[in-house]
């Protein structure tokens, strides 16, 4: 996990990919092959809500949870990807004071030196609506499902696919439908749709993206 800097949002050098999608569509993977590929910092910023919900099934008050948030909380990302997790997560992303505690954590990584990409689900409409690059990456509810079971049934979860499907579907219905920062393609994203996609073609695809508007940049 890199460690957060406050910087200015002004700050020389910086260049902002944001990438949204619902979950398992690949906006993770993508993320961070399109940082490695360009140097940039990433951030999953799932991680921060998913650290906040396994505080809150540890008994914490939500907001609380989230004002309290250290760095270290993400530092063992899987332990952080159970369905049980994902659950409380997407619960607490729709409490307008749990979103407000961690804006400004995203916006200053965003805005870093050197460049940065975030993954989420509303980077490119609340968080950075001036990043240089945005894209949505999607997939269909069944593809992404089958993706999700076979990653926790490989990290030794016991579940099935008709679970995991109602899981995802039920998630997409609450990310997608609150009132406070709902899921959805801001109208100046690039729409990656990775459901017939292998992930070194979705992969290519972003870093074309990115690549082009880093181009078109320089050429201003």
């Amino acid at each position: 996990m890199t460690r957060v800097i406050a910087v200015s949002q002004s700050a020389e050098n910086s260049f902002t990919v944001a990438i949204d999608g619902p979950a398992a569509a690949g906006k993770g993977t993508i993320g961070r092959a399109v940082a490695a590929h360009f140097g940039f910092a990433h951030l999953d910023t799932g991680l921060l809500y998913r650290a906040v919900g396994r505080r809150v099934l540890a008994g914490e008050e939500a907001v609380a949870a989230a004002r309290a948030l250290e760095p270290s909380d993400m530092a063992e990302p899987e332990a952080l990807r159970t369905a049980a997790i994902a659950g409380a997560a997407s619960e607490v992303a729709v409490i307008p004071e749990v979103r407000a505690a961690l804006v400004e954590f995203q916006r200053a990584f965003a805005r870093r030196a050197g460049g940065a990409v975030l993954d989420g689900r509303d980077i490119g409409t609340v968080i950075c609506p001036e990043a240089e690059v945005k894209l949505f990456v999607t997939a269909s509810a069944e593809v992404r499902a089958e993706r999700r079971c076979r990653e926790l049934q490989a990290a030794g979860h016991a579940t099935d696919l008709a679970t995991v499907l109602d899981e995802v579907r039920a998630r997409d219905a609450r990310d997608a439908g609150r009132s406070t920062a709902p899921m959805r393609a801001a109208e100046d994203a690039v729409l990656l749709d990775t459901s017939e996609m292998s992930v070194e073609a979705a992969v290519a695809a972003a870093i074309g993206v990115v690549s082009a508007a880093r181009e078109g940049g320089r050429g201003r």
